[in-house]
């Protein structure tokens, strides 16, 4: 397994800031994001990009956030270390950060691939590093389609030990909306006959862009949450499965909310 990554939970240090990463935290950020996708870019371009270098790539951004003041906690890595089989991550989605972070945090333990949209895969530099990770990608364009897409690709990643990570909200946001989670990675789950590991996640600290939505203000202000819940074995028609797993994430986004104040 990746060395590079991280191994378990997880609190930042206090660390000092520079006065020019104080003042500027979103340019210093991007300017060490962007440097970091193009070396990972390069790697994968060269057939050289392997889940440990992923693993490292991804925790070099927590760094570059730290770097800018942006503190981490991490908890229930212990829920999913210890698998026998590969399962079903199944999370909010909050902002680009997550994308890049959750890697750090999961191929320390067993490898693992995303479903994601397909502008993800025609991106510019990232497409690359992208590609390489042999993702589930989907138009969001038919849901019917995706979800055949899903169910096909995603079950041959899981039988082959590659575990699958899901954001079943239509598009990120802030705000969870339970009506607005699908049930898409519980479909998975159960045809694959796997477990599901509910993710809680609180990213706002990078913002979602107002013309280019993936890359929005960095807000030092605002810790960064990730929380990993006990496996889940899908049973019925999944919708117990899928009760867990909203009420899971609800009642951590409630506590992270009144931690904050």
């Amino acid at each position: 397994m990746p060395t590079n990554s991280l191994q378990g939970d997880y609190t930042s240090a206090k660390r000092p800031v520079t006065p020019w990463s104080r003042a500027c935290p979103s340019l210093c950020f991007y300017l060490s994001m962007v440097n970091t996708v193009w070396q990972a870019s390069r790697q994968a371009r060269q057939g050289d990009y392997d889940d440990r270098a992923w693993g490292e790539s991804s925790r070099r951004i927590i760094e570059a956030l730290e770097a800018v003041g942006v503190e981490f906690q991490i908890e229930g890595v212990e829920n999913f270390s210890s698998l026998s089989s590969p399962c079903v991550f199944i999370g909010n989605h909050m902002s680009t950060l997550e994308t890049f972070v959750l890697p750090t945090l999961i191929v320390a333990h067993q490898p693992v691939t995303f479903v994601v949209k397909k502008s993800l895969v025609d991106y510019p530099i990232f497409r690359h590093v992208m590609v390489s990770r042999n993702p589930v990608v989907v138009e969001r364009s038919n849901p019917r389609d995706d979800l055949k897409v899903v169910l096909e690709e995603g079950t041959k990643r899981l039988q082959s030990g590659v575990s699958i990570a899901v954001f079943p909200q239509t598009t990120r946001t802030v705000d969870f909306n339970p009506a607005q989670f699908n049930s898409i990675g519980i479909k998975l789950a159960k045809r694959a006959a796997v477990p599901v590991v509910p993710v809680a996640l609180k990213t706002d600290a990078w913002g979602n862009g107002r013309w280019f939505k993936d890359f929005g203000r960095i807000d030092p202000t605002r810790r960064v949450h990730f929380a990993f819940g006990p496996p889940i074995a899908v049973e019925g028609n999944g919708s117990a499965t899928q009760a867990a797993v909203v009420e899971f994430i609800q009642g951590k986004l409630a506590q992270w909310q009144e931690e904050q104040f």
